[in-house]
Formats: structure tokens, sequence, C-alpha cells
């Protein structure tokens, strides 16, 4: 798999983005010298597209079939996409506030915490649904990492489509993700008219 190296506050300030979206609490500073020119409309498109790649931890190809999937789906193909990249288990561990970052909640299912519906499941990728119970593996919960994650994390506020109890180890998946639970700015039909030239 490739990795970005790439730092991540400064990948930040060039998408204008804030690290707060990806679990940071260290702010970017606006850069003075920064170029004042008119993006062009592709430019526009390709920094929509970079800045929810970049936000997700996915890479081209992935992004590009999680694009080719939400445009054979019935609805609008810019928000079926988003909610599609949503349901990845990564993500949705991070949202419990069992990782404070995408990142570390992705190496916390590639090294196999939590299991979904009862089974262990280590592929970051995978896609919860409605009834879906994610929760840390028994062995896990009582490690100071998920201590520490629980403490820090337990009154964090959950999105409407999780369902989780303060302090708990599980949480349940009660409705799809809706566009409004999105809690970044996006043009997601920029990423769309882009893929679809």
């Amino acid at each position: 798999m490739a990795k970005n190296t790439q730092p991540i506050l400064k990948r930040c300030r060039s998408l204008g983005l804030s690290p707060a979206v990806l679990g940071y609490s260290k702010e970017t500073k606006r850069n003075p010298k920064q170029s004042r020119r008119k993006q062009s409309e592709y430019g526009m498109q390709l920094n929509e597209k970079q800045k929810v790649k970049f936000i997700y931890g996915v890479l081209e190809k992935q992004f590009y079939a999680y694009y080719e999937k939400a445009e054979r789906k019935q609805g609008i193909t810019g928000e079926i996409m988003l909610q599609e990249l949503e349901r990845r288990l990564d993500n949705v561990a991070f949202r419990m506030g069992f990782g404070n970052t995408r990142r570390e909640a992705r190496q916390l299912v590639n090294h196999g915490h939590f299991t979904v519906n009862g089974k262990r499941v280590n592929i970051p990728s995978y896609q919860v649904k409605p009834g879906d119970v994610v929760a840390v593996c028994e062995k896990s919960r009582s490690t100071t990492k998920f201590k520490a994650l629980i403490e820090e994390n337990g009154k964090k506020p959950m999105p409407k489509w999780i369902d989780k109890a303060a302090g708990s180890f599980e949480g349940s998946i009660i409705a799809m993700p809706a566009r409004d639970d999105i809690d970044y700015e996006v043009a997601e039909h920029l990423i769309v008219e882009l893929y679809s030239k």
C-alpha cells in the first residue's frame, strides 16, 4: 500500500482545510505569500477531490472505485460517494472516539482491535450498515490505550447515525449517514464533474 508521508499540517494548509477535521488540535497559519491568483475550474475540482481523499486516507484507485459504485446507485452521486466513505470501518471507529485521528483508527483496525457483530474485522475499508454493532475486542478493552481513548473521547458528540453510550466500548449503526452529518466543507458536485468529463 502506498503511504502519504507529507506533513499533515502542511497538507491541510495547501488544501485549505482545518486540522480539526482530521482530529488534530493544532491550527495552521495562513501564508501571506501565498498566490492570490484565481483558481481555474479544473483546479477547484481537483482541490475538492484531493481534500476528500486526504481526509479519509484513500488513494486514487480506491477513491475512483467509490465514485463508480456511487454512480451505479440511484440518487445524487456525490452524496452517495460521501456516504460510502463515511461507512468505512476506520472512519466509524474514529467517529465513535476509538481513535484521536482517522489514521490512528485505521491502524487500530489493521491490528485487529475491533469486532463487527461479534466477528473480528481488520479491514479499514469494511463497509458497515444499519444494524451493525462495532465494538472493541474483549482483550483490547483492558489496555491503557483504549482506556485513555474512552476517557478522552467519552463525551465526544456522536453523529445522528451512530448510537453509542458515553464511556462504552461499543456502538451501533442506526441509520445511513446523511449529507448533513458531514462535518467539513466539501463541494462534492465538483468531484462528480471532474470524474464525469
